[in-house]
C-alpha cells in the first residue's frame, strides 16, 4: 500500500536499546533505523517489547542502554515535550469536557499558538480525517471510531516529525477496526509523517505498513515488507507467528524439500539436510476430490469467499488447507481426496523444533 510520500518525514534510528526491568529484560539490543516519511508497524505477542520501543522514542521510558536518534539528533536524554512526537494510545483520551474542535487544538493551546491559527488547524485536521460536521460534540456524543480519529487528528495538529500508535485500534469492533486501519493509512501517505505503529494485529500490521518488524523477545526476529514477512519468515518464530501454518514432515537434500510429493524450494534459514518439519501455508495446499485419494476431509469451515477445510492424512496428522469457497463446495465431510502443494518456497525447521 505505498504512496507517494512528502518531504516533512524525518529519518528515526534506535541503536542497541536495552530495557530491564528487574531480571526481566524487555529490550535486549535493539536496533531500528526508519526511513523519512516510513510507516513501520512492530507486530508481537505481549511482553516482546514493542510497546517499550515505542515508550523510549516518546521519551515516556527510560532506556538502561543505547541511544535515540531522529533526523541525525540524539534525543536519548531529551525529555518527551520536547521530543515534537505526536501519539495515539489504545485509550482515546479524550478531554470529556471539550469539544472535538478542542480536544484538536489542545497542543496547539498548550504550545502557544493564536486561537484564530489553532481554530483553522484543528478544522484542517477534523477534515482530514472526515469529522467535520462533529467539530462541535463532545466525547460521549461520538462513537469510540470517531473519538479515536479525534485522538489522531489532535496528535497530527502539532505537526509531530514523528507519529507514534499504540494500538490504536485495539478497543474497536472489527468493522472499525478495519475502516479506521485503512483512514489512518490514508492520513498517513497525505501528510507524510514518519509513523510508528505498534500492534499485536498481524493483518493490521500486514495491511499498513511499508516494512513489519516481527518482535520477539525484545528483539527484531525480522524487519521487511509485508510480502517479504509472509512469503520469507526468517525464523521459524515469524512463520509461526505471521499466517496459519501446516507443519509437514519432509526430508531436505540439496536445497530441496519432499512435500507431499513435491519438490520445493527451502528458504534462507532451513534446515540444509535431513528430516525436518516443512512449514506450509493453508493457501498453498491443493485438496481435490479424488476417490482413490489416501486422505479424507473432516471438517470445513465457510468464511465467506474462502473455506477452511481440515485433511486427515493417511497417518493421521491433520491438515489445514484455504480454499476457494467455490472449489469447497466441491468436497465435503467424509469424502477421499488428493492433497497437494503449489510450487512455493518453503522454511524447513528441525523435527522436533
Amino acid at each position: 500500500m505505498n504512496g507517494p510520500k512528502t518531504s516533512s518525514g524525518v529519518s528515526v534510528e534506535l541503536t542497541d536499546l536495552t530495557r530491564t526491568y528487574g531480571t526481566v529484560k524487555a529490550l535486549d539490543g535493539l536496533n531500528l533505523r526508519m526511513e523519512p516519511g516510513e510507516f513501520i508497524a512492530l507486530l508481537g505477542p505481549s511482553g516482546c517489547g514493542k510497546t517499550t520501543a515505542l515508550r523510549i522514542l516518546a521519551g515516556l521510558d527510560q532506556a538502561t542502554s543505547g541511544t535515540v536518534t531522529v533526523d541525525g539528533r540524539d534525543l536519548t536524554d531529551v525529555p518527551a515535550n520536547k521530543r515534537d512526537m505526536g501519539m495515539v494510545f489504545q485509550a482515546y483520551s479524550l478531554f470529556p469536557h471539550l469539544t472535538a474542535s478542542e480536544n484538536v487544538e489542545f497542543g496547539l493551546k498548550m504550545r502557544g499558538s493564536a486561537k484564530g491559527e489553532r481554530g483553522k488547524r484543528a478544522a484542517e485536521m477534523l477534515d482530514l480525517v472526515g469529522l467535520s460536521e462533529h467539530a462541535h460534540k463532545y466525547a460521549s456524543e461520538m462513537s469510540g471510531g470517531q473519538q479515536q480519529r479525534v485522538a489522531l487528528a489532535r496528535a497530527l495538529a502539532i505537526r509531530p516529525r514523528v507519529l507514534l500508535l499504540d494500538e490504536p485500534l485495539s478497543a474497536l469492533d472489527a468493522k472499525v477496526r478495519t475502516q479506521l486501519r485503512d483512514e489512518i493509512r490514508r492520513v498517513q501517505l497525505e501528510v507524510g509523517t514518519t509513523t510508528l505503529f505498534v500492534t499485536h494485529d498481524q493483518e493490521e500490521a500486514l495491511a499498513v505498513a511499508d516494512r513489519v518488524g516481527v518482535m520477539s523477545k525484545g528483539r527484531l526476529e525480522q524487519l521487511a515488507p509485508p510480502a517479504d514477512v509472509y512469503a520469507n519468515p526468517a525464523s521459524p518464530f515469524v512463520a509461526e507467528f505471521v499466517g496459519l501454518n501446516n507443519q509437514v514432515p519432509t526430508q531436505v537434500s540439496g536445497g530441496r524439500a519432499s512435500v507431499f510429493g513435491t519438490e520445493l524450494p527451502t528458504l534462507t534459514g532451513s534446515i540444509t539436510s535431513g528430516s525436518g518439519m516443512a512449514m506450509v501455508r493453508p493457501e498453498s495446499v491443493t485438496v481435490i476430490a479424488d476417490d482413490a485419494g489416501a486422505a479424507t476431509v473432516r471438517s470445513a469451515a465457510f468464511l465467506g469467499p474462502i473455506s477452511r477445510v481440515y485433511v486427515e492424512m493417511p497417518d493421521g496428522a491433520m491438515v489445514h488447507a484455504q480454499l476457494s469457497s467455490s472449489q469447497a463446495r466441491e468436497i465435503s465431510p467424509g469424502q477421499r481426496v488428493s492433497v497437494g502443494v503449489l510450487p512455493t518456497d518453503v522454511l524447513v525447521v528441525p523435527a522436533g523444533g
